[in-house]
């Protein structure tokens, strides 16, 4: 279940409380029983070593043939073997 945090508006007491999340949000300060605010606080999650993006998305292709490229673009009726050639 989630840890939630609140403070009381009225006696400026904070403190957290596990609820479901299909629970609603308190209202009221078990203390004083002045108005609630529910309080963004930093998640303990964290993604740490390698995984899926900086394995497959965030690394640079291994060789890129720059010749081919060149030589397309300068073509003025480009090249056969372009695929942007062969769609249209």
């Amino acid at each position: 279940m989630p840890v939630y945090e609140y403070e009381c508006n009225e006696c400026g007491k904070s403190f957290e409380i596990q609820q479901r999340m299909a629970d609603g949000p308190l209202t009221n300060c078990p203390d004083c029983d002045g108005a609630l605010k529910k309080l963004m606080s930093m998640s303990s999650f964290h993604l740490k070593g390698g995984g899926w993006y900086a394995d497959g998305y965030a690394s640079k292709p291994a060789t890129t043939d720059k010749s081919s490229a060149s030589s397309c673009k300068s073509s003025s009726a480009g090249c056969a073997s372009c695929p942007a050639a062969s769609a249209s």
